[in-house]
């Protein structure tokens, strides 16, 4: 099944089953109002809105048009946000960047932070900064929200909490990146509100594109319109979401509600901006400058700036959006406004 979070005048929203087709929905409040309650009485709530899913889609009852707009972020506060490292090449072409450490770059354990989740961004809400000289990026991400997690979870474990999958646009601050790296505590002040496409959907609603806790879909990026990327989720991903789910929960519990990221979407190849409609691109502006300098000699890309349009979007076999897309303009917020 698929489900959104729509406006309704209070910060949690209001819980809907959407059809697959993301052209209709139907209100789960009969239900449960939010995702976060159904989160939190998983086992009672999941088999009842999945009758009211299939319904929906079946016809035995009308629905109401569904638009991106109406969205709200599918938990638009969480209790825990966490993105994880799970594609080593992303890694590999950004580990040159000042403040980072080869050290950190390693196979064995996934490398994560703790982003702020008590106001996450809609699809559609611009990508707010305070200036435009601050690097600007997006990253293209997979994100799944889980269940309860025990402390110590055991790979199984991880696995059975994983309830609903997504993708994301993680905001980063590059210029800012280096200042948290150099004083230790890891990313704070380069990490703005991780946006969120509007569609949330089970792991069985996916079929074969979710399979060994990947998504294998392809994840397409367009900037002011450009072809960017359109990597492939489920290729290169050394760290799968249970890989990320165990090292999150290595010394903690992690509460229903819970959001781990993929980290940056990234397939390993030698190409360069501008890219060719069957080419693979990037998932983020910091990897295409990387990959400028060293065949250039410098950066070309330029990072994002006030009016630029980013969109991301998960396409199926038949490049048909199967969350729905993240469409954000970058508006730069001064002082006096």
């Amino acid at each position: 099944m698929k489900l959104a979070t729509i406006k309704n005048a209070r910060p949690d929203g209001q819980l809907v089953v959407v059809s697959r087709e993301l052209d209709k929905f139907v209100s789960a409040g009969r239900i449960v109002p939010t995702l976060q309650a159904a989160l939190d009485d998983w086992d009672n709530c999941a088999p009842r809105l999945e009758v009211l899913s299939q319904q929906l889609n079946s016809g035995d009852i009308a629905g109401q048009p569904f638009e991106v707009e109406m969205a709200l972020a599918p938990l638009p506060r969480a209790y825990q946000w966490i993105d994880g490292a799970g594609y080593l090449s992303h890694l590999e072409r950004v580990r040159d960047l000042k403040g980072s450490k080869d050290t950190e770059l390693q196979s064995v354990r996934p490398l994560m932070y703790q982003g702020g989740s008590d106001s996450l961004s809609s699809a559609t809400d611009p990508i707010r900064v305070p200036s435009n000289d601050l690097a600007i990026d997006f990253e293209a991400e997979v994100a799944v929200i889980t269940g309860p997690v025990p402390m110590s979870a055991t790979p199984e474990q991880a696995q059975q909490a994983i309830r609903l999958i997504t993708i994301c646009n993680d905001v980063s601050l590059r210029r800012l990146v280096v200042d948290d790296l150099e004083k230790g505590f890891g990313f704070f002040h380069a990490k703005p509100s991780t946006s969120f496409a509007p569609v949330v959907a089970t792991p069985d609603e996916l079929g074969e594109a979710w399979q060994n806790n990947r998504l294998h879909l392809k994840v397409q990026i367009h900037v002011n319109g450009e072809l960017f990327g359109q990597p492939n989720a489920g290729v290169d991903m050394h760290f799968d979401f249970v890989d990320l789910i165990v090292a999150a929960a290595q010394t903690r519990c992690l509460g229903a509600g819970t959001i781990m990221g993929s980290g940056a979407i990234a397939n390993t190849h030698d190409q360069t901006l501008p890219i060719k409609k069957d080419e693979i691109g990037f998932a983020c502006i910091a990897e295409a400058r990387t990959v400028e300098k060293i065949k250039f000699g410098k950066a070309k890309t330029a990072f994002l700036k006030h009016g630029d349009r980013v969109k991301i979007a998960a396409l199926d076999g038949n490049d048909i959006q199967f969350f729905g897309a993240i469409e954000q303009t970058v508006d730069i917020i001064s002082n006096d406004s």
